[in-house]
């Protein structure tokens, strides 16, 4: 949670966002669905709080050494995330990416002076084969520079920056009286879900519910395909999900969650990606099954502001 007054750096400015209740797009009878909207976060993601937690757990472990090359791969926001860290803190950069995610994801990597190399998709899609490729030109920068490589997928210090996003929903549920019944979100690296849902089940939670792309549906029927989704269903079950693990598993088709990110802006106001809009259509799903009187939490990971160059905000 951001400090009172004047930050003494813009990393205190991570944290401290808002959680909003719906109040035009929830069907009568249906359970309260709220949403937190982590696009006012520096770098306008969660990815911001990761970030933060791996690099200075880094430091603290003495695993990062001043002036030591940071590397990662990644779809966009992680990357703006460590670059936007990196740059306060000093730290060259290095990110692997792609032409399959937001353009405006990569100028921001740039902005903050990281560099970037992109690889080819296929024709725009998000494969299990990308990531791969990603992934091995990671290594090669690790074996060349003797980069400290952040590898997201498997860091734990990740839980402990998203842990607060769960302290965050407790104490902002907390001050009306609300109980949360049920918490959604989409998988990526798993981290998100994982530190949430861990810190929400020591208060209570009876009941947390992974959700992905059908395309690509790894949890659901331990298959993955390509889509389109930024951020989410890499093509495996992510290792961080062993310290979070959810209770069920449901699969979102994309095109709905695409519909639905217009009316979501629109008439609540909520401006978000789609990995957003596909929280937010799993969560509506959820509130109509387990009815009024119940509360549906998910999490908005990102500011719609990143996807303007492409087709989820065409009218």
């Amino acid at each position: 949670m951001p400090a009172p007054g004047a930050p003494s750096s813009s990393l205190r400015t991570i944290g401290g966002t808002p959680l909003v209740r719906l109040s035009h797009l929830v069907p009568d009878g249906a359970a309260d669905v709220l949403v937190k909207v982590e696009g006012g976060n520096p770098t306008g993601s969660y990815k911001d709080r990761m970030a933060l937690a791996i690099i200075e757990g880094a430091e603290r472990r003495g695993a990062l050494r001043p002036g030591q090359r940071v590397v990662e791969y990644t779809g966009g926001s992680t990357g703006s995330a460590l670059a936007f860290v990196c740059a306060v803190k000093g730290y060259p950069l290095s990110l692997v990416s792609s032409d399959a995610f937001a353009p405006e994801k990569l100028r921001t990597m740039r902005a903050f002076g990281a560099d970037v190399i992109v690889l080819p998709s296929e024709g725009g899609r998000i494969t299990p084969a990308l990531f791969v490729r990603m992934r091995e030109a990671v290594e090669e920068i690790v074996k060349r520079d003797g980069a400290f490589w952040t590898d997201q997928f498997h860091n734990t210090d990740a839980l402990t920056g998203y842990a607060g996003l769960g302290r965050e929903i407790l104490e902002q549920t907390g001050a009306d009286g609300t109980s949360v019944d049920v918490f959604c979100a989409a998988i990526g690296t798993g981290g998100m879900f994982a530190g949430v849902s861990t810190v929400l089940r020591e208060a209570g939670l009876p009941r947390a519910v992974a959700l992905e792309p059908a395309s690509s549906p790894m949890l659901s029927a331990g298959e993955s395909g390509p889509h389109r989704v930024e951020g989410i269903a890499t093509g495996i079950v992510p290792p961080l999900l062993a310290h979070g693990p959810f209770d069920e598993a449901r699969t979102v088709e994309e095109q709905e969650a695409r519909r639905l990110a217009l009316p979501l802006a629109r008439r609540e106001g909520v401006f978000t990606g789609t990995s957003g809009a596909l929280n937010v259509a799993g969560a509506l799903r959820l509130a109509r099954e387990a009815g009024a009187g119940h509360t549906v939490v998910t999490v908005a990971p990102d500011t719609g502001l990143k996807y303007l160059t492409g087709d989820l905000y065409a009218d």
